[in-house]
């Protein structure tokens, strides 16, 4: 859900995702004298509970001296930001901010110009896309807060895990257990296809008569994850064998089949797919972000289903792109308003230069994922794109190369120049390594996964606050082997505001999560905390930098 209201020289732009409220303020510059920043105060009509929201900073003339780390109301110490969000919002809830632009002396502050909107968040399941993003920070203050340093599976009654899964591993068991004997068929296809618990819900349900059969990847395995193990050990149980119910991708051992999609089945007819770039196992589900996209399109998921049968057969690459080319032709430019499918492998790289162009074709902002670096198309999309608002969110900043190689040392140099672009804002992914800093407290990994250890996603957004937003998202890594030579499959959403609205927020979400974690490294523990500012702090959201162009694309109206 998205909503505008202006009041006087403030306007308030508020986007509702699921878990997440993105807030954007737009005051007249020629108000700014004196302004000292925002107060957001937040009524939650569910639970009947009405606070300040909290930052983190305090002016110097007012700091009370506690502790380092503590958080003050925002009426009190007000956010020197254009833009903002909610982290804390819950889905299907309805909230009205009101957003008070302060100004005065930080010990007598007083209200310039004042906006209340009113938004309720999505529910992850609505309309013909259901949408499931994990927490995807295990490495967080908020964990640390909930379960200190043990891990998951030390604490009580699963606490950890639900909070890491954040309702996708229960939309995943869902998907199964609704399926009715006699009725449903689940056709799945999987890359790690190694969490012991999942696949005992897959046989529980073939057990209970489900007809479910399987084709998974079964080429390279590091040990620990083999997935012919996995299923080996949930056999020993008795019962129905998975195994029976598993057919093994092991043709070109040198690729990948890289799916993780589940299409159901009703009465032989394909009815709902459940795809997106999260594994079949604890690293996919509860380690590094992640999504699970759910479309229930009996046209889409009988592209689905062709596409598995086709895989299922465990056919060489060349007769595998015919099918691929064949099932999924690439959409036009710009794309039709709908859902749309890629699949992959491919016979040359056209379609990774049909995303290219999609993201060169934002007028207004993009925002991209990279698992495994910046391809050089999408390299030459953040140097060339029109669009004034260019984000990217990265696992690293290359490929995986040698440290010292010449060749890694000039993927650095090139993403640092597009780094110093006004218009692009990249973030790494990053974690808090001590306690030393403004009372952050140190993060650690949950040892869940060991190649890609904070951004898994990989999705596409192009002009998501516009009425015709595109979200292209699956398990492809917009890279060469991803789109020549693995087993792939991406949708490709156009003009789903729902959709876009929640992708959106959790890719901010994702983005200052490890932002910030960045800046941090660039920070001494001697340095001392930097306090709220009493000068002229928002002039850098005018004119031509990179907080103006911020400012402008999140204060949209509708």
């Amino acid at each position: 859900m998205r909503t505008w209201k202006k009041h006087g020289p403030l306007g308030v732009t508020a986007v509702a995702g699921t878990y997440v409220v993105t807030l954007g303020f737009d005051l007249a510059e020629a108000a700014c004298d004196g302004f000292l920043g925002f107060a957001i105060h937040r009524t939650d009509h569910e639970e009947n509970e009405a606070y300040y929201l909290e930052g983190m900073k305090c002016f110097a003339e007012t700091d009370p001296g506690f502790p380092a780390g503590t958080r003050y109301p925002t009426n009190e110490q007000p956010i020197q930001s254009f833009q903002w969000a909610d982290y804390s919002a819950k889905p299907g809830y309805r909230y009205t901010y009101t957003v008070t632009a302060l100004k005065g002396s930080p010990a007598a502050l007083s209200p310039l110009a004042e906006v209340a909107v009113e938004v309720t968040t999505e529910s992850p399941k609505g309309g013909d896309h259901d949408v499931y993003f994990n927490c995807g920070v295990s490495a967080s203050q908020a964990y640390v807060e909930r379960f200190g340093n043990r891990r998951p599976e030390d604490v009580q009654n699963g606490q950890a895990w639900i909070w890491l899964s954040r309702g996708l591993y229960e939309a995943l068991i869902a998907f199964v257990a609704d399926a009715v004997p006699g009725t449903h068929a689940l056709r799945v296809a999987a890359y790690e296809f190694h969490y012991e618990p999942f696949l005992k819900v897959l046989k529980d349900a073939i057990n209970r008569g489900v007809d479910i059969e399987i084709v998974y990847d079964a080429r390279k395995a590091k040990p620990g994850q083999v997935s012919r193990d996995a299923i080996a050990s949930v056999d020993q149980a008795g019962g129905v064998a998975l195994a029976d119910h598993c057919a093994e991708r092991q043709t070109h051992p040198s690729y990948i089949s890289h799916n993780k999609f589940i299409v159901k089945l009703k009465n032989g007819a394909p009815v709902s797919v459940w795809t997106g770039g999260t594994n079949f196992s604890d690293g996919g589900i509860f380690g590094h972000s992640n999504v699970a996209h759910v479309v229930e399109d009996s046209d889409v998921a009988d592209l689905y289903l062709r596409y598995w049968t086709a895989l299922h057969d465990d056919p060489p690459s060349s007769a595998l792109k015919g099918t691929t080319e064949d099932v999924s032709p690439l959409p036009a430019i710009p794309p039709s308003i709908g859902t749309n499918v890629i699949f992959s492998p491919r016979s040359d790289l056209t379609a990774l230069q049909w995303y290219a162009d999609v993201a060169m074709s934002a007028r207004e902002g993009v925002f991209m994922t990279f698992a495994f670096g910046m391809h050089d198309l999408f390299k030459d999309v953040y140097r060339n794109s029109a669009a004034s608002f260019r984000l990217a969110l990265l696992e690293k900043a290359t490929r995986p190369l040698k440290k010292d190689s010449p060749e890694r040392k000039a993927e650095e140099k090139a993403i640092q120049v597009l780094r110093n672009m006004p218009q692009n804002t990249f973030a790494i992914g990053s974690l808090i390594a001590t306690n030393k800093i403004d009372g952050w407290v140190k993060e650690r990994l949950l040892g869940l996964n060991s190649n890609v250890k904070y951004v898994h996603n990989k999705f596409m957004l192009v002009d998501p606050m516009s009425d015709r937003p595109i979200v292209i998202a699956g398990s492809a890594n917009f890279s060469n082997a991803s789109t020549k030579q693995n087993d792939e499959n991406m949708l490709v959403v156009v003009g789903n505001t729902r959709v876009a609205d929640i992708y959106l927020g959790e890719f901010m979400r994702l983005y200052s999560h490890h932002a910030f974690r960045e800046s941090l490294k660039w920070r001494s523990a001697d340095d001392p905390p930097k306090p709220l500012r009493t000068d002229d702090w928002w002039s850098d959201y005018f004119g031509d930098a990179e907080r103006s162009a911020r400012r402008q694309f999140f204060a949209r109206r509708f």
